[in-house]
């Protein structure tokens, strides 16, 4: 399978079963479109009557080019055939059973009142609480004890507001660094925060002690504090921004992550990501909002056209910025076109309710943080380890090619599938597809492989 578009000056060819991205010329690209459906008199004929006003390209020009691509098809780099479908399953088969990271639910409460949360305000739809550090510590030995050969441990601390359970944080971690030599592990924490409760503290040990640090602003001052209020109906804004800055100079400016949400609000979302750039920010990612059918915050099909020319004029933005030498990040637009994910990782996904859990406060396993708090989701628990082997074993069948709809698309080997939360809370099963979310989906990578492809030339257009 190919997939051909042009977009900022380029003509790109992806090939999707072998990973080769090519940049053409426009007989290159024509020859491609129609190769694989006419016989070669066929192709060269039908191009030699396009460009027939075209004294630059000649007969001998198309002859060549025909024979280029010929050769990219038998060398493996142009309509490959999938060969990958009969690895799905025993791929997954080699890491049963191993759990490499733990998204940590140390509150389920918050000091915000978010009304597009889909965690309910953090309570996810049950009652406030926070971790105590006995369940913390037995979640962090239940992770040793089912990580098998893996070195390297990934643990998120979540919420809710994780700070507002601050204390258990900073000793969790200190329990970590105590045990991780011993069975020669190494501990990556993350740390997600609206920000409202950070101070030196926090910033002294966020910077000494996590990896990665994600920072909750939704850009624009006027849709932030639209959304992201207190209880008493009060925005965020003024009070989290010269926070995040003192904790993002601190880190260095590397190591963060400033992540929004857009909504039916702000469907215009590059705005809300100029504003983070005014504002210092440049390791930045926005996503679409995830609520219910209805919710007045849903993004609609008439916000689809919108907010998918966001995507396309960002792409221009971040190469105009490189251009100033004053590029900046964003996550969905990181794609490295020389190595990638392995075939494991396309073909499997993220990994969620196998490699990757959720712990509530009361130490039961959850898929991941999407399904935290729906019952028929839960797998077990951090003492008893997972005891519902039957939701397990959907998840770990829940590859690239279980699901139908994905056969056909052309972007299935850089999604390896979707999300499966979206998937249910869209369709009712983890097996189906949130098509508006692929909608979005396809538009990014396409963005993400020309801005790369410009990166790769020089930023020469």
């Amino acid at each position: 399978m190919i997939h051909q578009y042009k977009l900022g000056g380029y003509n790109i060819v992806l090939d999707i079963c072998s990973g080769s991205v090519h940049v053409v010329d426009e007989v290159a690209y024509d020859i491609i479109s129609l190769f694989e459906d006419n016989d070669r008199g066929t192709v060269i004929s039908s191009i030699a009557k396009k460009y027939a006003d075209r004294s630059d390209i000649s007969g001998e020009d198309i002859e060549e080019c025909y024979a280029q691509v010929e050769e990219l098809k038998e060398s493996g780099k142009l309509f490959a055939p999938d060969t990958f479908e009969p690895m799905a399953g025993k791929l997954k088969e080699k890491t049963s059973g191993v759990v490499k990271a733990l998204c940590l639910h140390i509150a389920h409460t918050c000091n915000l009142n978010c009304s597009y949360c889909f965690a309910s305000q953090g309570k996810y739809h049950g009652d406030r609480a926070v971790m105590s550090l006995e369940v913390g510590k037995r979640a962090l030995d239940f992770l040793i004890e089912n990580s098998g050969s893996r070195r390297n441990l990934e643990v998120d601390f979540f919420g809710g507001e994780p700070l507002m359970n601050f204390d258990v944080v900073k000793q969790l971690v200190a329990y970590a660094r105590e045990i991780e030599k011993k069975h020669n592990k190494n501990f990556r924490f993350t740390l997600t925060t609206n920000g409202v409760l950070i101070d030196d503290d926090v910033i002294d040990f966020a910077n000494r002690e996590m990896s990665n640090v994600v920072l909750s602003l939704d850009g624009r001052k006027e849709i932030h504090d639209r959304f992201r209020v207190d209880y008493s109906g009060a925005g965020s804004w003024e009070k989290i921004v010269p926070k995040f800055q003192k904790l993002v100079e601190a880190r260095g400016g590397k190591d963060y992550y400033m992540r929004g949400t857009f909504t039916h609000a702000n469907p215009d979302f590059l705005e809300d990501i100029k504003q983070m750039l005014d504002l210092g920010f440049t390791e930045l990612s926005m996503e679409p909002v995830v609520c219910a059918p209805g919710d007045p915050s849903e993004l609609t099909e008439e916000d689809l056209p919108i907010v998918l020319e966001q995507y396309e004029k960002l792409a221009e933005l971040m190469i105009e910025r490189d251009r100033e030498g004053k590029p900046f990040t964003f996550y969905h637009y990181m794609i490295d076109l020389t190595g990638g994910p392995c075939i494991y990782k396309r073909i499997s996904g993220c990994g969620s309710g196998t490699e990757y859990m959720a712990v509530t406060p009361w130490g039961d396993l959850y898929p991941c943080h999407q399904f935290v708090g729906e019952e028929k989701f839960k797998l077990g628990n951090i003492w008893d380890g997972v005891t519902n082997t039957q939701t397990q074993c959907e998840f770990a069948a829940c590859n690239v090619y279980a699901r139908p709809d994905c056969r056909d698309c052309w972007a299935r080997l850089y999604c390896s599938g979707g999300c499966a939360a979206n998937a249910y809370h869209s369709t009712g099963t983890v097996t189906g597809i949130y098509k508006y979310g692929c909608e979005l989906f396809r538009k990014r990578m396409e963005c993400a492989i020309m801005v790369a492809i410009s990166r790769a030339f020089g930023n020469d257009r």
